[in-house]
């Protein structure tokens, strides 16, 4: 008796073992994880080539792991199983106070002085005026939510670093630091709880400083009626493995004078161009991640036309933090084109001349600019 009770942990192990191999070989493979914004791996290709060079091996590990029973829910055992036994944060993340999920920051800035010497160079090249904006990091700017421990944001080493740098050269820098956290301390709630980019507040926030910082009149809040819409799970919470986290809100603010008839959207991919009539998307509002309702998300160049603007002519090199911000930005200026250097590896010098842009803008999260290795291509 004491023998098969001996054995009884390893018969239920094999079961559990069998179990879970029977299920990865019958269960659907999904092409893509709604929850995690990605597409899962494929099956490798075996040949003699991919088996002997060992690409096979790394390609099925990607495969199994990306298509493994139950992923999702041990995804999250182990996300909580970390929260609970004090390692908060050990897959990137933390938990924190009043439902916020924070990305924890990057150690180092190590591409900020490369990335910054880039921008002085095509910024002289251009000789157009050129204005610089980072949207500060979640964790610095919202230190309150964090756990007791964690790891220290570095916002003020880089944006201390890219002011001393631009010092001499013909690049207005727009320090956000100052208005986000009077903002934060009078309750405005500048980021999302389950995602890393601002809020519409906080893209507003950031646009009438802007505004300010080149002597123009933002246009007023009053103009725009707001639209809200729950249900909103954005990257973070996709990465976090947090899965009990209530869900976002997510505004729309509308300038109902900007009709159809008074704006056109053009998306450029390579060759291809397609126009639109409206710088929302709604279709992006029955997904899990809502934010790409924001000029359809991410697209090599995208060029934005209101009529009801008389002038001005913006050129923005810009990651997605800048998308909800866009809409503002057209109630500025008569055209708007975003550049984003992930996937236009054109000369941008080039599209300025042709464009006859009278503003260069620069947008970029903290956390990407530091880290971006896109921008040297800028010529």
């Amino acid at each position: 008796m004491n023998k098969k009770l001996m054995l009884l942990p390893s018969l239920v192990f094999l079961c559990f073992i069998f179990i879970l191999s029977a299920l990865f070989i019958i269960t659907p493979k999904k092409d893509y994880s709604s929850s995690e914004k990605r597409y899962l791996a494929d099956f490798p290709e075996a040949n003699i080539s991919t088996v002997t060079d060992g690409s096979f091996e790394d390609g099925f590990e990607e495969y199994l792991d990306d298509h493994f029973p139950f992923r999702n829910m041990w995804i999250g055992i182990n996300a909580y199983c970390n929260y609970f036994i004090g390692n908060n944060g050990n897959d990137g993340v933390y938990k924190c106070s009043d439902g916020y999920l924070i990305n924890q920051p990057i150690s180092t800035q190590n591409r900020v002085n490369t990335n910054v010497e880039t921008l002085k160079k095509f910024s002289k090249t251009t000789g157009i005026p050129t204005t610089f904006m980072l949207a500060p990091s979640t964790g610095y700017i919202m230190s309150d939510k964090l756990p007791t421990v964690h790891n220290e944001y570095i916002d003020d080493s880089v944006l201390d670093s890219v002011r001393s740098s631009l010092k001499g050269s013909k690049i207005g820098f727009v320090d956000l630091r100052g208005s986000f956290k009077e903002a934060a301390a009078n309750g405005c709630r500048l980021y999302y709880h389950t995602d890393h980019h601002w809020t519409t507040r906080g893209a507003y926030t950031a646009y009438t400083e802007l505004c300010n910082f080149l002597g123009t009149e933002p246009k007023s809040e009053t103009a725009y009626e707001k639209e809200s819409y729950k249900n909103f799970y954005g990257t973070t919470y996709s990465t976090s493995g947090f899965w009990f986290t209530p869900p976002d809100e997510i505004e729309l603010w509308i300038n109902r004078k900007n009709t159809e008839k008074k704006i056109d959207v053009t998306i450029t991919e390579g060759d291809k161009k397609t126009e639109y009539h409206s710088m929302f998307f709604r279709n992006h509002l029955e997904e899990d991640d809502k934010y790409p309702v924001f000029i359809d998300g991410n697209h090599s160049v995208e060029t934005i036309v209101n009529r009801n603007v008389k002038d001005g002519k913006v050129l923005v090199l810009k990651d997605s933090f800048c998308h909800s911000m866009t809409p503002f930005l057209a109630d500025s200026f008569n055209t708007v084109t975003l550049v984003d250097m992930r996937y236009y590896k054109n000369s941008v010098s080039k599209l300025v001349k042709e464009g006859g842009y009278d503003q260069i803008l620069v947008v970029y999260g903290i956390d990407n600019f530091a880290t971006d290795t896109d921008l040297v291509w800028l010529k």
